[in-house]
């Protein structure tokens, strides 16, 4: 094979012989080195793309691993507040337990009947049990649900308390306020009510109250709870006090040596209001006990009986 070469035109011809089995091993040694360049490339291609891909995994793990520390102090948040809603559960249920032992002591003690009232029996609460395993979410709502019905419980208990505190108080108001009981601590009955010969005049007349004799300067207790109406002298009764106890009832003490209270003053059952005397149409040292109920007399020892009873 001839190789001819041209230069410039000034210049003359070169011309090279080639035979095939040079050529041959010219081309051959071509191939190698587009072989060795292609060879060169490929495996600069593979290292780059190995180190673009150990990078990205690298990110990847990075990524990993702050998810999984994320994910634990999320757990770890999710178990302290399952913690806090167990002790709020505890709380709630202790909470219930002491109001219901409260409740039933009242309704015991005030003799109500069982069925106005239930502070016996105990909420009604439930779930299916979770493994330890099983999802945090449905343990969360189960935890709410039991709290949401404690809640409600307790709720009625307070309500149910309420309502008895009412009628416990509305009783006590009537017990304080029925005038029942000797208005004095020491003393003896002189003068029942009812008809008697009148030691004035000597006719047989109309006692409207009753006579507690005792020593003078013995104190003279309120028989209810109420509000003082008359504090001072009045014909026949000498010096009185006039207690209003509401529906209907009130109370007079007469012929006393002094009142101890005045119009307007609030008093609580069994205060001292008087000290027996003798002022008045009286005979000797006593207190005249009158009741009136709706303005009309009635007679004091119908209620003491009662009083007698409950002691």
């Amino acid at each position: 094979m001839n190789i001819i070469i041209l230069p410039k035109v000034s210049e003359g011809q070169n011309c090279i012989h080639l035979n095939t089995y040079t050529l041959s091993v010219y081309l051959f040694l071509v191939l190698i080195l587009i072989l060795l360049i292609a060879c060169g490339a490929y495996y600069l291609g593979l290292t780059a793309q190995s180190t673009t891909q150990r990078q990205y995994l690298d990110q990847i793990k990075i990524s990993a691993k702050d998810w999984q520390t994320t994910l634990g102090r999320q757990q770890s948040m999710l178990v302290e507040g399952l913690n806090g809603l167990a002790k709020r559960v505890g709380h709630l249920q202790a909470e219930m337990d002491r109001v219901n032992v409260l409740g039933q002591r009242l309704i015991t003690h005030a003799g109500l009947e069982k069925g106005e009232f239930n502070f016996r029996n105990p909420p009604a609460i439930g779930g299916p049990a979770l493994s330890q395993s099983g999802s945090v979410v449905p343990k969360v709502n189960s935890f709410l649900a039991t709290i949401g019905r404690l809640e409600q419980t307790v709720f009625d208990r307070q309500q149910q308390l309420s309502l008895l505190e009412v009628v416990l108080a509305e009783r006590n108001r009537q017990q304080t306020t029925l005038p029942e009981g000797r208005p004095l601590r020491r003393g003896w009955l002189s003068s029942k009510y009812g008809y008697r010969t009148d030691p004035f005049s000597g006719l047989v007349a109309f006692h409207h109250g009753v006579d507690f004799a005792a020593k003078a300067g013995t104190k003279i207790l309120a028989t209810a709870a109420g509000i003082v109406t008359w504090s001072g002298g009045r014909a026949g009764y000498g010096n009185m006090v006039e207690i209003d106890h509401g529906n209907g009832y009130v109370t007079r003490y007469a012929h006393n040596q002094k009142n101890l209270v005045r119009v307007g003053d609030n008093v609580a059952k069994g205060r001292p209001i008087a000290l027996v005397g003798s002022t008045g149409r009286s005979t000797g040292p006593h207190v005249h006990l009158e009741i009136l109920h709706n303005g009309r007399t009635i007679d004091p020892l119908l209620l003491f009986a009662g009083a007698e009873k409950k002691g």
